[in-house]
């Protein structure tokens, strides 16, 4: 087996579709590979290489890096692998013959145009669709299309002067419905042109434009009372429900052109290029740029374009990319397009999701091998979210907990560069509160808290988290006012039920996205809150029923109490302890008595 580490290497494949690449430790293409899924795919090369034939396992071991290229759907990738061995040869793979090439649909630039099937493709105005993965495949979509919109078939010229010179018949194809009879001028261009123009929507994927024409034509049929007609839309709508579109990774409209898309962050990029060489893609690659200073993406792209068509010496007239931008050093011949639809845009959105994929697989990598990185861009990012003029390297968290105004107590917890400091936590009697009153527990436990960090010249945190609403928020904030620190901390409150973050003064709360890992931190801060302040709750309410239980007994004093609390911890405990255990505690005169008592 190689001497890589493809167990890391494994770990950054996702499970999607696509095209995976071997490369040698020369950096040489020697093996070109489809997948449903990338990750099982390339996992089984190297989990059990017995089960692997002699060849393949000599090409396991000469492999020395691994690429892939995600796409949409399985066929993409059939589609690319195609492309990518045709034009790279990789040494293992299985030459693919190029007149052995996919088949294409061809609406034929003629009269009256003919609807086929070729693999064949000729610059004669024709317009191509596809390619196709299967010849299979493509005949399903040839049959699906000739049944909702009946064309000619035939080879004879349909020119208008041959058609009023009437030397045509109708045939065997008119009599049975696949053909309306333009040959004898039966079925008019203007018709025949619509029926051409529904076939080139589905073709291209605009199956929802067809049918919106054709529920116009089903509504007008049945207000017409031409009930048989609008039968017979219906089976058409109900056709195109069940009808699958073309793939997205091939297209005879686009010549020779080159892809680029970047994604970025504060030190670094990377740089996606798809080449396009006579409609098919025959290679990808994913780059990565250092920052130097502040680059943004448009300067980066201006470095790494003339550079990467250099490098695999392009000479394709058109750039697509996808913000305007200017180049120098280009020859005057190319042009850039910034596609908003259509073929193009597919393309596009192809290298911008590897380009999306890349840098977040690449990231992760060095925020593992590099965690301070993680933790600079996260402290960075909430900075960002939550409005904030420094980095929130200290945040600490309020809760309150209590059964119906019965010991009430209050936790904090302290987040330390985005993780729990548990050596900093702290809990609360409430002393100042009587009865179940969430918000005065609150401002007594908030007073208390800085209170003791100023008296200490401890530092202060930079962001406090109250869990709760806007009441418990402005007891927190009366607390800081007593104190004179309201200006020196930020304060937010976070209620639960729609994870809303509360500003005090702000009318309106802030929502942030329920992926986002600021929101992901404070949710953790408030569950923290919340148990550290639940365990010391039941521990207070079980220690105080231990203690009123265990003080109704005749001799057993307050501090005999203390010590079968702490021997013991709980009254059942107590019960079923044997008399050896509860003399390490008390004598035998309690003893006696708490057996009489329980008894």
């Amino acid at each position: 087996m190689s001497s890589f580490d493809y167990k890391e290497e494994l770990k950054k494949i996702p499970h999607k579709p696509g095209v995976y690449q071997y490369f040698d430790k020369d950096d040489v293409l020697i093996y070109v590979g489809k997948a449903k899924d990338l990750k099982n795919r390339v996992s089984s090369y190297f989990v059990n290489d017995r089960q692997l034939n002699a060849k393949t396992r000599v090409l396991v071991r000469k492999i020395n890096r691994i690429a892939f290229t995600i796409v949409d759907t399985e066929i993409d990738a059939w589609l690319l692998e195609n492309n990518l061995i045709k034009k790279h040869k990789p040494r293992y793979n299985v030459m693919l013959k190029d007149d052995k090439t996919y088949p294409w649909i061809v609406i034929k630039n003629e009269p009256f145009p003919r609807v086929q099937w070729t693999r064949k493709y000729i610059k004669d105005g024709s317009t191509y669709f596809g390619p196709y993965a299967s010849v299979g495949m493509m005949h399903v979509v040839l049959d699906t299309i000739r049944e909702l919109f009946p064309l000619r078939t035939c080879n004879l010229n349909l020119s208008p002067e041959i058609i009023a010179k009437g030397k045509y018949r109708i045939c065997l194809e008119y009599q049975i419905g696949n053909c309306k009879g333009p040959c004898e001028g039966l079925q008019s261009k203007e018709d025949y042109d619509q029926n051409l123009a529904n076939i080139k929507d589905i073709l291209n994927g605009k199956i929802s434009v067809v049918k919106t024409r054709i529920k116009e034509q089903l509504d007008e049929a049945v207000a017409n009372l031409n009930f048989e007609l609008a039968h017979q839309l219906k089976i058409k709508l109900d056709k195109l429900e069940n009808y699958q579109s073309k793939s997205t990774v091939v297209s005879s409209s686009i010549t020779n052109v080159d892809v680029f898309s970047i994604a970025s962050d504060e030190s670094i990029a990377f740089v996606n290029f798809l080449r396009v060489v006579n409609g098919v893609v025959i290679q990808t690659q994913t780059l990565e740029m250092k920052k130097r200073l502040d680059e943004t993406d448009a300067e980066l792209l201006q470095i790494a374009i003339p550079e990467i068509r250099n490098r695999y010496k392009s000479l394709s007239r058109e750039i697509i990319v996808p913000f305007e931008i200017e180049v120098e050093g280009l020859p005057d011949y190319v042009k850039f397009t910034v596609p908003k639809l259509g073929d193009k845009k597919k393309l596009l959105e192809l290298s911008l999701n590897n380009v999306a994929y890349f840098k977040k697989e690449r990231m992760l990598q060095y925020e593992k091998l590099n965690p301070e990185i993680k933790t600079e861009r996260l402290l960075t990012q909430m900075q960002k979210d939550l409005r904030l003029n420094v980095l929130p390297r200290h945040i600490e968290c309020f809760d309150n907990s209590n059964i119906q105004g019965n010991y009430p107590v209050s936790a904090i917890v302290v987040f330390k560069d985005g993780k729990p400091s548990k050596k900093d936590y702290r809990h609360f009697n409430v002393k100042t509160v009587e009865g179940p009153n969430d918000f005065a527990t609150m401002e007594e436990a908030v007073y208390r808290r800085y209170k003791r960090l100023l008296d200490e010249g401890q530092p202060l945190p930079q962001l406090i988290v109250i869990d709760g609403g806007k009441g418990q928020l402005g007891a927190a904030l009366k607390s800081l006012k007593l104190l004179g620190i309201e200006k020196q901390v930020t304060v937010i409150g976070i209620a639960k039920r729609l994870e809303e973050l509360f500003y005090p003064g702000d009318q309106y709360p802030l929502y942030l996205d329920k992926k986002s890992e600021t929101l992901k931190v404070i949710q953790h801060l408030r569950d923290e809150a919340h148990r550290f302040g639940i365990t010391f709750h039941r521990y207070q309410r079980s220690r105080k029923t231990f203690v009123s239980e265990l003080e109704n007994i005749p001799g057993i004093g307050k501090t005999s109490v203390e010590k079968l609390l702490r021997e013991f911890k709980s009254v059942k405990k107590v019960k079923e302890a044997t008399d050896d255990d509860l003399a390490k505690v008390l004598n035998k005169r309690q003893i006696k008595a708490l057996r009489e008592y329980f008894q």
